[in-house]
């Protein structure tokens, strides 16, 4: 794989494939069984050493699954450490971690600090038990709160929390409830997803059956509302569609390399790596990845080399994820097109519905166009060009 030199650092994501238990509504590639975990980290050691000469400079780490506490931290200590014995680091990474409540000790936390990982992101999803069951977690509120406490006590200053709405049965009040429980915890980063029903996965299978019905896009529109509205009000930065910060220096500055066209590679089963015109990603089964490293050979499943089109498209989809939008000069000068001329037509629409609005260089949505990203990207087609 060749990766051109790019003038900001680039991202490495590591993916951790195993979990204690698989939550139905989850689609990332994990596993439960633990037996290969031993030749897992051999294997992904030797991974990293097959990208040693790539010439890029790296300024974050990022250890995401599945579920990274599920290893040691002697494991995630000898991982970072290849990691910097490999690659060039700038002096200030930002190494993070996901963790799961429930596999996280005081003990164990205060080790993860100790490896060098600076940002740590739990995987919180409701401080309701009763939405923590239908969701298949393994934790309770409680263990949740806890977690977190024992991370800020291990010394993680830049700590972040995932939650979950777009539950079914969840209402405003209920979900009012989550936002001002994690604003009494003060974490430094909030991700706050809407419930999906990816195909193939159990709660979809479940919700096909009848067994539940989803929440009405409307009312999942109006807790979307409801969530920026109240943390802004509380002093965070709603930064993406998805994300919001205690700060701009608490931003995960890893994520922002995804939407914003950064190079990063990734290494473990079904990581993905991308150069800013190409994309590839690995074997996504734990033994197959295992043994096509011991074999010598980069377990990569398949390559796909973006056109100009795909790559303008992702550009406007990734970067109108962002509140600050799309820095059109940068964006003229990558193309070598002219944004408001290419997209007069649509410009001119959805500036006129106040979907959209241009101004200081950037061309960003509108607090209503954001409930609206995929079908407003949508109508930056290609036939304009």
């Amino acid at each position: 794989m060749t990766i051109a030199i790019e003038p900001n650092p680039a991202g490495l994501y590591i993916h951790i494939p195993f979990c204690i238990s698989k939550c139905p509504y989850c689609d990332f590639y994990s596993i439960t069984d633990h037996s290969l975990k031993k030749k897992f980290v051999k294997a992904l050691l030797l991974e990293m050493s097959l990208y040693k000469s790539v010439p890029l400079i790296y300024d974050t780490i990022y250890i995401g699954g599945g579920t990274p506490s599920a290893l040691k931290s002697k494991d995630i200590g000898q991982i970072i450490e290849t990691v910097f014995n490999l690659y060039k680091i700038t002096p200030d990474p930002e190494i993070t971690i996901e963790v799961n409540p429930k596999t996280v000790t005081p003990g164990s936390l205060k080790e993860f600090k100790q490896t060098g990982i600076n940002r740590i992101n739990i995987g919180v999803q409701s401080f309701s038990d009763e939405y923590l069951r239908f969701l298949g977690r393994i934790h309770s509120a409680m263990e949740a709160k806890e977690a977190i406490a024992w991370a800020k006590n291990a010394g993680f200053e830049n700590l972040g929390i995932d939650l979950i709405y777009g539950i079914p049965g969840q209402t405003e009040k209920s979900w009012l409830f989550d936002l001002k429980t994690a604003i009494q915890i003060e974490p430094d980063h909030i991700s706050c997803y809407t419930l999906t029903y990816e195909p193939k996965t159990p709660i979809y299978n479940h919700m096909k059956s009848g067994a539940f019905s989803p929440m009405p896009d409307f009312l999942a529109g109006s807790l979307f509302e409801l969530t920026s509205d109240f943390l802004e009000n509380c002093g965070y930065i709603h930064y993406e569609i998805s994300n919001f910060s205690k700060g701009t220096s608490k931003k995960s500055r890893h994520n922002l390399k995804y939407w914003s066209d950064a190079p990063y590679i990734g290494f473990g089963p079904s990581a993905h790596s991308f150069d800013g015109t190409s994309r590839s990603w690995n074997v996504r089964s734990v033994a197959d990845y295992i043994k096509t490293i011991e074999s010598g050979l980069f377990p990569v499943e398949e390559k796909e080399v973006l056109s100009k089109e795909q790559q303008i498209i992702e550009a406007i989809l990734l970067g109108l994820r962002k509140k600050e939008g799309i820095t059109i000069s940068n964006f003229n000068i990558k193309f070598g097109l002219i944004f408001e001329e290419v997209f007069k037509e649509t410009i001119s629409d959805l500036k006129e519905k106040k979907l959209i609005a241009l101004d200081n260089n950037q061309c960003r949505l509108t607090k209503k166009g954001t409930l609206l990203l995929d079908s407003i990207c949508a109508m930056f087609t290609l036939n304009e060009f």
